[in-house]
């Protein structure tokens, strides 16, 4: 989802640091940002011009910084993170251009684990998610809010309180549930769960592709 707030111009005036230094080699990591930014615009199948809109950054410094010609400054890198949807890190430090792998970077929080298994801004995000043992025995704190969800367990039990049901899903077991509906989830005994999860923040639901049926 693109942050389409608008933002002065960084290219608009000369940058007395924004050529590279002839007398010095350039930082690797800045000198990879050009790729990735191109990578990252044609992945959202996204023009110069549209970037421009969503940023504030002329078109001109845009194809700049993508052909390396420009040297990426912090000013012109956090509107064009937030455009993509990614981080900072993500942005400097990401693989070459053409590297399919998914550099992931585990968030831990009250005990959970969740690895983002995707890079896409908005629409579906997949996610893996392992839980503490026992953490199924806390009192449900019901949650709502926007979005629709589907999770499939790999390993362990998983506790999953859904409005008025207690369910315990087991592994090779899937959910889906609106999650406007009250909900709560943990691990279901002494064992740590990990599952899968696809997340759709606007009430998106993931969609399985049949082989229609042959003509008899």
């Amino acid at each position: 989802m693109a942050d389409t707030d608008s933002a002065p111009d960084p290219g608009g005036e000369p940058d007395p640091g924004g050529e590279p230094d002839p007398g010095g080699e350039p930082d690797t990591a800045l000198a990879a940002v050009g790729p990735r930014l191109r990578e990252l615009r044609r992945q959202r199948e996204q023009t110069l011009a549209e970037l421009s809109t969503a940023t504030g950054i002329s078109v001109s410094t845009l194809s700049r910084l993508e052909s390396g010609s420009r040297r990426p400054t912090l000013e012109l890198l956090l509107p064009l993170a937030r455009a993509h949807g990614v981080t900072l890190d993500e942005l400097v430090g990401a693989p070459p251009t053409g590297d399919p792998r998914i550099h992931l970077r585990p968030v831990t929080r009250n005990g959970m684990t969740m690895l983002p298994l995707s890079r896409r801004a908005g629409g579906i995000q997949a996610f893996k998610l392992i839980l503490p043992a026992g953490s199924g025995r806390r009192e449900p704190d019901l949650r709502t809010h926007e979005g629709y969800e589907w999770m499939y367990v790999m390993n362990g039990r998983l506790r999953v309180v859904l409005g008025e049901h207690d369910l315990i899903l087991e592994p090779g077991e899937a959910a889906e549930f609106d999650t406007r509906v009250p909900h709560w989830f943990g691990a279901a005994d002494d064992e740590p769960v990990e599952f899968l999860s696809l997340f759709g923040g606007q009430g998106e639901r993931a969609h399985l592709r049949a082989r229609p049926k042959s003509a008899s």
